[in-house]
């Protein structure tokens, strides 16, 4: 993700007043750049069908899009989330979440790059998050990553979570459509 740094803010006050569609890194307010329209329908189809799932299949819970959450030391906005319903129980109307959410995905851009992106991926799962997402529109991958796996899916294939929201599938084709 290509973030611009905005301005420089203390943890504490960033958590009080949390900033939409902006993350806080090392001190420093970093505004996410907007998603194109392609990754801004493929965020809304997965919150619709993670969204859809949870309640179809009893499993309850939250889904979440740009949602702030704490990781190791830092603060994020994953592009969709799940919390369990133990935990939306828990946490209420939290401004920011004080830990990752279990599940994870992040739409990825042409313009992200790798090292940012697995960053995020390690502070996500060191937060208590234990299933991450990464969508890859433009070469048509989707990555799961947990903390003792890795499956990549591609086109004519059908990604299912590993660990939370036990049971949901979808096409790869379905999903970038």
């Amino acid at each position: 993700m290509s973030i611009a740094a905005a301005s420089s803010i203390s943890l504490e006050v960033f958590l009080e007043n949390p900033i939409d569609h902006a993350e806080w890194i090392d001190g420093q307010i970093f505004e996410k750049k907007e998603m194109s329209a392609k990754t801004g329908r493929i965020q809304a189809r997965l919150a619709r069908y993670w969204g859809n799932y949870q309640e179809s299949s009893q499993q309850g819970g939250e889904v979440y899009t740009e949602t702030p959450c704490r990781t190791v030391g830092r603060v994020r906005c994953p592009d969709v989330a799940y919390l369990s319903p133990a935990l939306v129980a828990q946490h209420g109307n939290f401004k920011v979440l004080p830990h990752s959410f279990l599940l994870i995905a992040e739409i990825i851009s042409p313009t992200d790059e790798a090292e940012e992106v697995f960053t995020k991926v390690r502070e996500y799962l060191a937060s208590q998050c234990q299933e991450v997402w990464l969508v890859f529109p433009e070469s048509q991958y989707v990555l799961v990553i947990t903390a003792d796996r890795q499956v990549l899916k591609t086109l004519g294939e059908t990604v299912t979570t590993q660990k939370v929201l036990q049971g949901f599938s979808v096409s790869v084709d379905e999903l970038l459509a």
